[in-house]
């Protein structure tokens, strides 16, 4: 009766490993089509990552 009840809850830890999993794809997948799609439409000027020390200092030769 023990095994069954430890079978059961590692059972129900997969499911939940499982679904937080799928969960991340999901968020990662909208995630990357957002920023496709500002991109194919312009507006992903404002929201566009700045590298601060870029603009500090003056290309090389």
């Amino acid at each position: 009766m023990f095994a069954h009840e430890l079978q059961q809850i590692r059972t129900a830890e997969l499911i939940r490993e499982a679904d937080r999993r799928r969960l991340i794809r999901e968020v990662r997948r909208a995630r990357r089509q957002a920023r496709r799609e500002a991109r194919r439409t312009g507006q992903d000027d404002a929201e566009r990552r700045v590298n601060p020390l870029r603009e500090l200092f003056d290309r090389a030769a």
